[in-house]
């Protein structure tokens, strides 16, 4: 096994703190933590003994569920998580078969869902210390390896056979038996082969048809494939990844850095969705890559995409999400079924609720922040690393020393970040901070450091010692296709804040009740979405960091703009792709841009307009 670059810091040793922190609680508030008391697919659960959904759902939803509940250090969330656990663990068949259905239908069970409860497993075994975790995992993929002889991989099992490398490698760090590895090749052999996919891209252009290998959620995952290979083979971790992401950017890429699938690649029309499952698989991606590779391009990818993707389509108190979310969203109500813009998805795809289009989204948007969290701090090879730019602490033991940093910061709203570092006694490790590629320039502790790099501090340290990263950030204009232009500033990308009202939709269907404050909801506009660019000049404003950052009302930055009017027309309940001219309508006026993160309606992709010198 090649060893991992960064290692992750021992899980009930790191903290969130600051704005972090009240995002988890906002999470734990809201759908994630309480899935299990409102939704028939958690709460009545094969899993457990019900009779409603007992594949994916469950798996999803405690793949979130338990790390939010270890970083908030909240007991009634760590029970409810071993309730689960423990009922899992209970119904486990004497050949190690984990999964809940019957020995006859054994063959047509696909085992993606055993992939994603042996991730589960290993998440909790780390953070409760629950030593039943082992040998059960131990007996389920020993089962597994057998299984797939007569019954190899098909469908989602197929083409995210990759995942499943995470608990083998797991189990093998753990206790290095021959047929783990055996079991990961035989995953290799029976998966769909997603680098001679890349090699020869055939999906340039969007197609109205489903398939495995054009899902997005598959194509985020996949990111990651041929790194998590690296560990049994060696051979460059990133070149896969880097490649693949820069064909999916290219042919069907989004302003906020990720790519359009609704439900499969969609192409680069502002109009297109992405799903966001895909939104929360391509973030774990970039954390396993970054941990795998060390390559801090991939921090920075996950922070574009929790910072601007992952908050702009859920709710801001998190009791309601989207399954796809639109660039140019100027309206989230069901479309006419004839005039449906996405092209695998129904009509209610865009709209926010308990589980609008499928619930797959409902379960799994849970990981994201988490995750984030969990990768904050991390192990290198001689100390520690600041990797992912989000108020945290960790204390871990280094030769002997405790030593304990923390990062108190209000980025990326803020360009100030300041550590503390403390030991229990003189140690001498590197102190690696990532400096994020959005700035333009930075400096740590007075000194020039490089954007896009660590910057490496390595030295004896004794008691507490404070660091400080500075970084300036500037307005950046930068190009999207049909003569449109997006605006950054840092690391987070700007849009024009549509008001919109929040129409409430209560009712039940299949079984499942859609009540406030987990019902659906219309959304429509109340002010124009018509805009382009009257200027190339972006005035910032700051306001404090409240308890909602990630909302219209709480955004704590803005970009006060010069904008005009232009000839736009919205159709059927969506924006055209473009607008039909870029000559003004009106005199040109001063809006504030608010991060796209914080928006709900928005119009992010604009053209500049055509003023007379």
């Amino acid at each position: 096994m090649q060893p991992l670059k960064f290692r992750p810091i021992p899980l009930n040793r790191l903290r969130p703190r600051g704005w972090l922190k009240r995002q988890l609680q906002i999470q734990a508030e809201g759908l994630s933590g309480n899935l299990d008391k409102v939704w028939p697919d958690i709460a009545q659960s094969k899993w457990i003994g019900g009779d409603r959904e007992g594949w994916e759902r469950v798996p999803y939803w405690l793949d979130g569920f338990i790390p939010l509940a270890w970083l908030l250090e909240d007991e009634d969330l760590k029970a409810r998580a071993r309730r689960y656990i423990d009922a899992i663990l209970a119904r486990q068949e004497e050949d190690g078969w984990l999964c809940p259905c019957a020995r006859e239908e054994r063959r047509a069970y696909d085992m993606w869902a055993l992939i994603l409860i042996a991730k589960v497993f290993t998440v909790y075994a780390d953070l409760s210390g629950d030593e039943r975790i082992e040998p059960a995992l131990r007996r389920a993929l020993r089962q597994f390896n057998t299984h797939i002889d007569s019954a190899t991989l098909f469908n989602w099992s197929a083409a995210r056979w990759f995942e499943g490398l995470i608990p083998i490698f797991w189990l093998y760090e753990k206790s290095p038996e021959p047929w783990l590895m055996e079991l990961a090749q035989k995953l290799e052999v029976e998966g769909i082969d997603y680098e001679k996919l890349f090699e020869h891209y055939m999906d340039q252009q969007p197609r109205d048809q489903w398939t495995y290998l054009t899902h997005v959620v598959n194509l985020a995952m996949c990111l990651k494939s041929a790194a998590l290979v690296s560990r049994m083979r060696g051979g460059d971790p990133d070149a896969f990844a880097l490649r693949a992401l820069a064909a999916l950017q290219k042919y069907h890429g989004m302003a906020v850095g990720h790519f359009t699938g609704d439900e499969c690649v969609s192409g680069d029309s502002p109009i297109q969705g992405s799903e966001l499952c895909s939104v929360v698989e391509a973030m774990y991606s970039c954390e396993q890559l970054l941990q795998i590779g060390g390559n801090p391009f991939w921090a920075d990818h996950l922070e574009k995409l929790a910072f601007n993707a992952l908050p702009a389509t859920i709710s801001p108190d998190m009791w309601s999400h989207q399954y796809d979310q639109q660039t140019n969203q100027v309206q989230c109500a069901p479309l006419e079924k004839e005039h449906c813009v996405f092209r695998t998805n129904g009509v209610e795809s865009h709209v926010f609720g308990l589980e609008p289009n499928f619930g797959c989204c409902t379960a799994n948007f849970n990981q994201g922040w988490p995750k984030f969290a969990l990768s904050t701090f991390m192990l290198s090879e001689d100390g520690i690393a600041s990797t992912v730019l989000a108020p945290s602490e960790a204390e871990v033991r280094i030769n002997g020393a405790m030593v304990k940093v923390a990062l108190d910061t209000e980025y990326p709203f803020r360009n100030t970040l300041r550590y503390t570092v403390e030991t229990s006694m003189p140690v001498r490790f590197a102190f690696s901070v990532r400096v994020p590629a959005a700035a333009d320039s930075a400096k740590l502790d007075g000194q020039a450091v490089t954007p896009g790099t660590f910057a490496r501090i390595e030295r004896e340290w004794l008691g507490r010692n404070e660091i400080v990263l500075e970084l300036t950030f500037a307005p950046r204009l930068v190009e999207r296709p049909r003569d449109m232009r997006c605006l950054w500033y840092g690391p987070l990308l700007y849009a024009v804040p549509v008001k919109a009202r929040w129409e409430k939709r209560e009712y039940t269907a299949n079984g499942v009740e859609r009540k406030y404050p987990y019902c659906d909801y219309s959304i429509r506009p109340q002010s124009p979405f018509n805009y382009a660019f009257a200027g190339t000049e972006f005035v910032p404003e700051e306001s404090p960091v409240g308890d909602c950052p990630f909302s219209e009302e709480g955004a704590p930055m803005r970009l006060a703009a010069t904008m005009v009017q232009i000839p736009w027309s919205m159709q059927h309940g969506v924006c055209a792709v473009a607008p039909e001219s870029r000559e003004p309508m009106a005199a040109s006026e001063k809006l504030r841009l608010i991060p796209y993160g914080c928006t709900t309606l928005r119009m992010t992709e604009m053209s500049m307009a055509k003023i007379e010198a």
